[in-house]
């Protein structure tokens, strides 16, 4: 009896002593959604700055977009199946998804940088005006948040290959991937609902 109420506390105190990772995490992404929400407000107050320069109605192709986000929303739901497999300790079904994750939002930042090298090639660069310089900011710093996320995928990638099961400080790892991942398909819907659907209304 007294062996099993030790080991009780000792999975206790290691849950109470892990639990902080996952909610330190959630503030940094509250520090993330001021970042995101005052690129959002600039935005908001130069959107219609064009100083004689096109238009988001002259220069977003809806095409494009859509598969950007195509790609982005799918990546989140194989993320969610690495999850899956995680609690399940299916280790190479995690390392799979997050494989297929990795390469799904690799090809969304494929696309966004085609894109800003093709309006950049059009003259429709961030000097070109007040409109264009809030708008490179903004997706520009959600690109580079994917960007990091790749690299975050790949590091657990290699951290989780040759194990036999995954421990709970992993595990912690993966689920905060996660709130990062998930976090960043959100604000890509807010860009692509207010920043380019708006702009082509």
């Amino acid at each position: 009896m007294a062996h099993d109420t030790t080991v009780q506390t000792a999975g206790h105190d290691e849950h109470h002593h892990e639990s902080p990772v996952v909610f330190g995490f959630w503030v940094y992404l509250m520090t993330d959604c001021i970042i995101f929400g005052s690129l959002f407000a600039v935005f908001a107050v130069l959107r219609n700055q064009f100083n004689g320069g096109p238009t988001g109605h002259e220069l977003f192709e809806f095409g494009g977009l859509g598969l950007e986000t195509a790609l982005l929303l799918i990546s989140s739901i194989t993320y969610g199946f690495g999850m899956i497999a995680a609690h399940k300790n299916q280790i190479s079904q995690v390392i799979m998804w997050l494989g297929v994750t990795f390469l799904l939002g690799l090809g969304f930042v494929g696309l966004e940088v085609r894109e800003f090298a093709h309006l950049i090639a059009e003259g429709a660069g961030p000097d070109r005006s007040a409109f264009l310089s809030a708008f490179f900011t903004l997706v520009s710093t959600h690109g580079l948040h994917v960007s990091c996320g790749l690299i975050w995928i790949l590091t657990l990638m290699v951290q989780l290959m040759g194990t036999t099961e995954i421990p709970e400080r992993m595990m912690n790892k993966l689920t905060c991937l996660s709130l990062f991942w998930h976090f960043l398909d959100i604000v890509w819907i807010c860009v692509f609902s207010y920043v380019y659907l708006a702009s082509m209304i």
